[in-house]
């Protein structure tokens, strides 16, 4: 990819996921379809809740949190009142559950987030929390399947929980054959940040070496037995 491509500056690498609005690389699309046919066999609706994702809507995502225009919670998933946090505080909240801009596989167009409509109860709002897809949840049945399936379709969960900095994302699925090839372009992204008019730009620049390193490590897929 290139650099434009993998700060989230530029869609031309991407096709339509189905009938859209969603979109993937090609070589992730047909695996998603390929798994959504398999799914569907095994009595699931496999759909995709988000799939790429822009610079500028990460943005959106990342302002909206820091003047609490949007809900910031914490490590346990409370609310946050963002007028008692320090700079530095909201950075590392935001971070645990959002990415910065520019670093979100989002813009890859090789990850996506997961759900099944047809298990959401009428009236109830998706919220892509960790619950929702464990025992008890909305999406516990997709949840145990992926887990078994979604490897041999190339996908796995980049954020299991085990990295610093990072909350457990169940849903975040990430096509492995094309992702694990990417990474983010420390000197593309810096000059997309200096461009962009993102909350807490002075501090984001002076600290991104560091915030790179402990926000932007992954899970890697697990073994096959």
């Amino acid at each position: 990819m290139t650099p434009a491509q993998l700060v989230g500056l530029d869609d031309s690498h991407l096709i339509l996921l189905g009938t859209g609005p969603h979109r993937l690389t090609p070589e992730a699309a047909a695996a998603f379809a390929a798994m959504q046919q398999a799914a569907s066999a095994a009595g699931h609706n496999l759909q995709p809740a988000s799939s790429w994702r822009s610079f500028e809507r990460q943005l959106a995502i990342w302002n909206g949190k820091w003047r609490g225009e949007r809900p910031l919670l914490g490590a346990k998933g409370e609310p946050l009142d963002v007028a008692t946090l320090s700079d530095e505080q909201k950075i590392a909240a935001i971070l645990r559950w959002s990415a910065l801009p520019g670093t979100s596989r989002h813009h890859w167009g090789t990850d996506l987030d997961i759900y099944d409509p047809d298990c959401l109860p009428q009236g109830t709002r998706l919220q892509l929390e960790a619950w929702e897809y464990e025992p008890g949840g909305w999406f516990a049945g997709l949840g145990q399947w992926l887990h078994q399936n979604m490897a041999d379709f190339g996908f796995f969960l980049p954020y299991r929980g085990e990295r610093e900095g990072v909350a457990y994302e169940p849903w975040h699925l990430s096509f492995g054959p094309q992702s694990r090839q990417q990474q983010t372009d420390p000197v593309a992204l810096a000059k997309a940040l200096e461009m962009s008019d993102i909350e807490g730009k002075p501090l984001l620049l002076a600290q991104l070496n560091p915030l790179l390193e402990r926000y932007c490590s992954i899970s890697l897929p697990e073994e096959r037995l």
